[in-house]
């Protein structure tokens, strides 16, 4: 017998639609039955390729005695995390404070008001190694239900007010002390050996490495670059970046990058293709390149959605086996290249006898010292693996389109498109704007998630401010003023609907569902916050418009965030990059041309690595759709029949040049 989540689009929701407990989705139908029945609420948040979630699953949700004890003492609900990520956001911050940790699957105990006082992640079903099981804990919670129902309520009670408490905040520090203390925070943390932060668990944090680059960039703080390189390369090395197929797993299980929970997500890869772009763009090395080509046209290949737009995921398990279908063994490798060849390339790869994880291998090269990481001619290797494996067993996709992770892509390929100046990458992006507009607003409004032909959630405020940022990338790449137009359009929604007038804004807007505590994110996580992005939108914005809407706005939220953050400033890595222009100054150039093409050396400067530099291209056809969006653009003209540049700084603008 099926439940009720059987009539949901969620591909997280449907595995879990023939499972014997009684599962409802988040919503009034739950709630409602909940008091009427007088039962506490047990909700379970996860996604469909989290490889814990599928352990919990087997176990637990699987089981009669579990699904029993659920259904009779309790109304189970099920969250898809990408498809609420506001729910999902106000309860692992009450994990948080009930536990001091979190993650997924996330376990929550709730009155039927929606209340917490119980909080865990992953629970086996019967207690081992001094972690209480579910069973016991289902018992323990449904007993004091009935008998000391009054200890429950105060937990709730406590931890709604500990949440519901105005965090401390401290005076605004000035640009550069900010970006100091960043930068210093990080350097503590990075691991000097094997690159990146923190031990283990260790995940790749692009917009980290983001700001080291670019501090690096402004300030001429080698170590900084050196920093983001060693990282970069060992994570390249490493099990986390899939050798054979482009593309990087979540985050590693230790410190070497070695061995991943496999999931493969698109932000992930989107965040990642746009470091690798950036730091090729600053020096050329030819394996940046090759790094965040493969990882797009990973996403290309296998996220892209025949009707436009990209699914948000790849799961972990193959089979109900962690990790299957990227393992391999050296008699596998040799049936597909044969004896000597795929002994060479076993060696190159570190594929043995022994294995890696679980007596097989995850290919990677950290091991590899004998070549500059792969010799010539792998390609064609590396490639008929991966079609092997392809034939071998299936991978599933979460068909999920998500607006927010689509904008990430929408940057991602942006920015390579310009870098590469690659025009399949352009028209790519292109397209996936033009999907964007035509397929994710329902009656005008912008909503949040596409699946299975069905549009439902509205937008919240990551949707609106990664789309705007992916728009605005994508003026950069095809200097389109239409761009800046939706990206403003956006970003004054951000605005009007989603602001905290304490500061900041929430995850959701003022027309969205009211949860036990009002979803605002302001330290960056996995992927940067939304009040992070909007502080970089609007600074973006005021840069190509010079509106002093949009400066007024990016002065507001970067007071709101630098007091918000005072105290950990590398928490909000992603909104530092707007202050670094401000603190080294920032530049637009505007280019007044007679035709469509671009000059040769207007097309060297934008080779150029230069964050500093906002370019804007007025070409006669939108001349006036641009002085619309920019009115200090309206007088600028060509110079007796040849191209004109103006540079502005300041507010203020140079008298035109025909000459770079």
């Amino acid at each position: 017998m099926s439940n009720s989540l059987i009539k949901e689009k969620s591909p997280y929701l449907r595995q879990h639609a023939e499972n014997p407990v009684n599962w409802l989705p988040w919503g009034e139908e739950a709630f409602y039955r909940a008091a009427s029945e007088d039962k506490p609420v047990f909700l379970s948040i996860g996604y469909s390729t989290c490889h814990w979630c599928h352990v919990m699953a087997r176990e637990s949700f699987e089981d009669e005695q579990v699904a029993a004890l659920l259904n009779r003492y309790f109304i189970p609900v099920k969250v898809d995390r990408e498809e609420r990520p506001d729910v999902d956001s106000v309860y692992m911050k009450a994990c948080q404070a009930l536990t001091g940790s979190g993650g997924w699957p996330l376990t929550i105990i709730m009155t039927p008001e929606k209340l917490p006082f119980f909080a865990g992640t992953y629970i086996p079903k019967d207690s081992r190694g001094g972690q209480a099981g579910l069973i016991p804990l289902l018992r323990a919670v449904a007993a004091k239900w009935q008998g000391d129902r009054e200890s429950l309520l105060k937990t709730a009670g406590d931890t709604r007010a500990f949440l519901s408490a105005e965090p401390p905040r401290s005076p605004g520090l000035p640009g550069p002390d900010w970006l100091d203390a960043a930068a210093e925070q990080l350097r503590t943390a990075y691991d000097k050996e094997y690159g990146g932060f923190g031990t283990a668990p260790k995940f790749p944090s692009a917009h980290d490495l983001l700001f080291l680059l670019r501090r690096s960039h402004f300030s001429g703080d080698k170590e900084l670059r050196q920093m983001v390189d060693n990282s970069l390369r060992q994570m390249y090395r490493g099990g986390i970046f899939d050798h054979f197929g482009g593309g990087f797993s979540r985050y590693s299980t230790d410190r070497e990058w070695l061995a991943p929970h496999f999931e493969k997500t698109l932000y992930d890869n989107a965040l990642l293709s746009l470091l690798y772009t950036e730091a090729w763009q600053d020096g050329h090395m030819a394996l940046y390149r090759s790094v965040a080509e493969s990882t797009l046209d990973y996403c290309l290949r296998e996220l892209k959605a025949d009707s436009g737009g990209f699914f948000s995921a790849q799961d972990a398990d193959s089979q109900g086996v962690e990790g299957a279908y990227y393992l391999f063994t050296p008699e596998e490798v040799k049936s597909v290249l044969g004896e000597e060849a795929g002994r060479h390339f076993c060696e190159c790869y570190d594929i043995t006898d022994e294995g890696n994880f679980h007596g097989k291998s995850i290919p990677n090269l950290l091991l590899n010292t004998r070549w500059n990481f792969v010799p010539e001619g792998y390609d064609e290797y590396r490639e008929k693996l991966r079609i092997y494996r392809e034939k071998r067993m299936p991978l599933f996709t979460d068909e999920k389109i998500l607006t927010a992770w689509n904008g990430l892509m929408l940057m991602a390929l942006s920015r390579a498109a310009g870098a590469f100046s690659d025009r399949r990458y352009l028209m790519e992006a292109e397209a996936l704007a033009d999907f964007m507009a035509d397929k994710l607003y329902d009656g005008g409004r912008l909503k949040a998630r596409l699946c299975d032909g069905e549009l439902r959630y509205d937008a919240q405020l990551d949707d609106c401010a990664f789309y705007a940022l992916g728009l605005l990338e994508l003026y950069r790449a095809d200097f389109r003023p239409e761009r800046i137009a939706a990206a403003q359009a956006l970003a004054q929604e951000i605005r009007e609907n989603f602001a905290d007038g304490k500061g900041g804004f929430f995850r959701t807007s003022r027309e969205a569902e009211k949860l036990f505590i009002p979803p605002k994110e302001v330290y960056d996580s996995a992927m940067p916050s939304g009040n992070s992005a909007a502080a970089v939108l609007f600074e973006e914005l005021y840069r190509l418009t010079g509106k002093p809407v949009w400066r007024q706005a990016y002065d507001r939220q970067r007071d709101f965030l630098s007091a918000s953050c005072s105290q950990v400033p590398a928490g909000c890595a992603f909104a530092l990059l707007p202050v670094m222009r401000e603190v080294y100054g920032g530049r637009e150039l505007v280019c007044a041309l007679n035709s469509k093409d671009l000059p040769e050396t207007l097309k060297t400067v934008l080779g150029r690595y230069a964050p500093e530099l906002t370019v804007l291209i007025k070409r006669p056809e939108n001349s006036a759709l641009l002085a619309e969006l920019a009115p200090f653009t309206a007088d600028m003209q060509p110079q007796q029949g040849s191209p004109a540049y103006y540079i502005c700084q300041n507010g203020s603008c140079s008298l035109p040049v025909t000459e770079l």
